[in-house]
């Protein structure tokens, strides 16, 4: 890798050392006011403090909050100026008293503030920039409605206005920008307590919107700063961590069809729009073409996607240009529309669709079904109407309604704290909470608590009661776990358990430790615990391209869905490193070695990124389930149905594992069809392969083998097909043929049978996880 030993440009050095003399910007960012902005900010001042460096603060708003005010008490305050607005009590920073003070760090509240009639500056932003010229550092705090792009969304779809509003890129010149994530469950609770006043806008269904706003913002935010990160490095085509959809049409009646269907995958999947088309150079469009060319330019600029013309030298290159234009900008999913030609055409003029299936890197395939053209359905039919509401509060509930109701009314509640890494405050969380239910008067324990010698996260165990661990023997060593018979038969109201992907030793009472939380909810016990976003199963191969890691230990998706609250503790990658150099996290002897693989900055970024950006997914299904309009991916359109297709390798189970998370988010049934082993080898009664079979209803799916007795191979692609459309799937999922050797071109062939008998639905190939 070449980039770290690149001379710098004169540019390059001038911007550095301006950058030293500079002061170090940090922003809270949070989804409305008292989701504990203020609270992490003086915390991190004391720390600071306590680390022999400078720290004052000014205009910083405890609002009586009993924890805030506790962390405001030991710093030195600098007078800021008060006045009066319509009666309200305002706070502009003393700029005059602040230079003279020259501290090394400021803590200020309300970066969105705007000054009083002839203060120096206008707005606390440019007051902060001042400081920041100075030599001053600042950490500050900001709702996210305060910006202006989201702040128009959010008036729009739950009412909530800001007093000031500050450019939508105000956050790109931030050093750091850190999320306090609250639930709405818990900002509600703190209403209730007299903690908060909540407004006319408090409602659930709003906090959640502004929270997945949120979310989204500064998951947008750590997607840029990956690709920055990225690019210096020279690493090319998709992180892994995001997505990005690139539509290939043409000037043609199609066009918008695939269009739409590219703009419905992209807000589904909360990934970039891009449309790329190919025209000849130098060539006059007819007025049909124009006509074409024009409305697709006007759609283009509606949906929000960038549509750009490329050269089209050669029909036969057009495919590499394509995956040229893809891999350069880092996309994630090609859609295109189906091939038209007969078999023989496409042998004599050559397939764009089977060009793109064999030159395929990194870069999955989406192939839009043409209904039109096969009696079928439109692409984008009427929005799918909710299930009719029941006859009222006098229907009798059915045996199945009864039972579920009454598991739910005895299941305890389940909270989740989920974090990037290791290392992010997850435990210290959890043991925050659970003292804070102590004093309220629950009965709390901590039934299994891994503080890895963090002496913070020790502090907070306070005079929680920590349950004993049971000793079990397993090959000659002692082994300790949680012991859950314990903790059912002592029977609190709240059981703290740390690191929920754990396995448990050979010969527990469950093989999981997830599996003990599910009886200990059973039991009626409240469960708090944490997880990292890595351990979710869907995601287990999307960590393994952004880190190389494959991580062992998962939790199915569906526990993560269970929960009653899933609440992200965000830090960024510079904290993190920080924390780990000072030994915070690993033993010392394992700190280098943590540093230079999976803590290394790029690992950290992107799976900030996949954290945020899976938790603000949680929040949006938690809406559309209330059947909200809200939803900010909107109504889907349409019912899918997925059937996954899947051979006997080592990728079977990377295939099975995206025919999930794309049925997930699609609402939709899902299918998973074992394959013979070759697609010359049809044998009689194939057996079914138990490790697809257990992960396919592992992840809720419906495996479904074929009877293949007395059938001919080439007929195969014919049976497939029939046993989708029996189940009336809309989405064909396959994997990439590896097209080398004799047995590639033989699986080639089948897939291109496939897509040739599959024109009347949408068929996703996965492309293969080697390239």
């Amino acid at each position: 890798m070449t980039e770290p030993y690149r001379r710098k440009s004169p540019e390059e050095i001038l911007r550095s050392i301006l950058k030293l003399r500079q002061g170090r910007l940090k922003v809270y960012i949070g989804a409305v006011s008292g989701s504990g902005k203020t609270y992490h900010m003086l915390r991190e001042g004391q720390s600071l403090k306590r680390q022999g460096i400078d720290v004052v603060i000014s205009a910083v708003s405890t609002m009586q909050r009993p924890d805030t005010v506790e962390q405001a008490r030991d710093l030195e305050r600098v007078p800021s100026i008060h006045w009066f607005e319509s009666g309200n009590e305002r706070k502009d920073l003393d700029l005059e008293r602040l230079l003279q003070r020259n501290p090394e760090v400021l803590l200020v509240d309300g970066l969105a503030h705007r000054n009083r009639q002839g203060a120096r500056f206008e707005t606390r932003l440019e007051d902060i920039r001042f400081l920041l010229g100075h030599g001053i550092s600042v950490i500050t705090t900001i709702n996210a409605y305060e910006l202006k792009d989201v702040g128009d969304i959010a008036s729009r779809l739950t009412g909530v206005k800001a007093g000031y509003s500050l450019p939508a890129d105000t956050l790109e010149s931030a050093d750091e920008v850190v999320l306090i994530d609250v639930t709405p469950e818990t900002m509600l609770e703190r209403v209730q307590s007299g903690l908060l006043v909540g407004g006319g806008a408090w409602e659930r269904g709003n906090l959640a919107v502004l929270r997945e706003l949120t979310l989204r913002l500064v998951a947008e935010g750590v997607n840029s700063s990956l690709e920055r990160h990225r690019r210096e490095r020279g690493l090319t085509g998709p992180s892994g961590a995001a997505e990005r959809i690139l539509v290939a049409a043409q000037y043609h009646w199609n066009g918008s069809i695939y269009m739409r269907r590219g703009q419905q995958i992209a807000k589904r999947l909360n990934g970039e729009l891009l449309v790329a088309t190919f025209v000849k150079p130098g060539s006059t469009p007819g007025k049909e073409q124009a006509a074409f060319r024009s409305s697709l330019q006007k759609l283009a600029e509606r949906i929000g996607a960038t549509l750009e013309e490329l050269p089209l030298r050669s029909r036969r290159k057009l495919a590499g240009a394509l995956l040229t234009y893809a891999v350069d900008r880092h996309v994630t999913r090609i859609v295109l529309g189906h091939s038209k030609q007969t078999r023989s055409q496409e042998l004599w003029q050559g397939s764009i669709l089977h060009d793109l299936l064999r030159q395929m890197r990194g870069v999955d395939l989406f192939v839009v079904a043409d209904r039109t053209a096969h009696n079928g359905e439109r692409i984008i039919p009427a929005r799918i109407q909710p299930n009719p509401p029941r006859a009222g509060a006098f229907q009798r509930l059915s045996g199945t309604e009864l039972d579920e109701r009454i598991e739910q009314a005895k299941r305890g509640r389940f909270k989740m704290y989920i974090g990037a890494a290791p290392g992010v405050g997850k435990t210290y969380a959890m043991l925050r909470e659970g003292g804070d239910l102590r004093r309220k008067g629950l009965d709390v324990i901590v039934g299994l608590l891994e503080t890895h010698g963090r002496a913070d996260t020790q502090s907070q165990v306070g005079e929680l009661e920590v349950m004993p661990r049971k000793t079990k023997r397993y090959r000659g060593t002692q082994l300790k776990e949680m012991d859950t018979d314990e903790i059912l038969r002592r029977k609190p109201d709240v059981v703290l358990i740390d690191e929920l992907a754990h396995t448990n030793v050979p010969g527990s009472r469950n093989k999981k430790r997830y599996e003990d939380v599910l009886d200990i909810l059973s039991a009626g016990i409240s469960v708090i615990t944490t997880v990292n976003v890595q351990h979710l199963e869907s995601l287990n191969d999307t960590v393994q391209q952004v880190t190389g890691v494959r991580v062992r230990e998962t939790v199915p998706d569906r526990i993560l869905q269970l929960a009653d609250e899933v609440q992200l503790i965000d830090v960024t990658p510079e904290t993190l490193q920080q924390r780990m150099r000072e030994g915070k996290i690993y033993a010392p002897e394992n700190i280098q070695q943590a540093l230079g693989f999976f803590f290394k900055t790029g690992n950290l970024i992107a799976l900030r990124e996949l954290a945020l950006r899976e938790i603000a997914d949680d929040v949006d299904e938690r809406l559309e389930s209330l059947e909200r309009s809200a939803s900010l991916r909107g109504p889907w359109r349409r019912e899918e149905v997925i059937y996954v297709l899947v051979g006997s390798g080592p990728e079977s189970e990377r295939i099975i594992r995206r025919g999930f998370r794309i049925a997930y988010r699609l609402k939709a049934a899902w299918y998973v069809t074992p394959l013979p082993d070759r697609a010359e080898d049809c044998k009689p009664s194939m057996p079914a392969r138990d490790p697809i079979q257990a992960m396919t209803e592992r992840l809720g799916g419906i495996f479904r083998p074929l009877e293949l007795l007395g059938k001919r191979v080439y007929d195969l692609p014919a049976i497939l097909i029939a046993a989708a459309d029996e189940v009336k799937a809309t989405q064909l999922i396959i994997a990439q043929p590896p097209g080398n050797g004799f047995p590639g071109a033989s699986q080639m062939r089948f897939a291109k049978q496939l897509l040739r008998r599959a024109r009347h639905m949408d068929v996703l190939v996965i492309a293969d996880a080697g390239w």
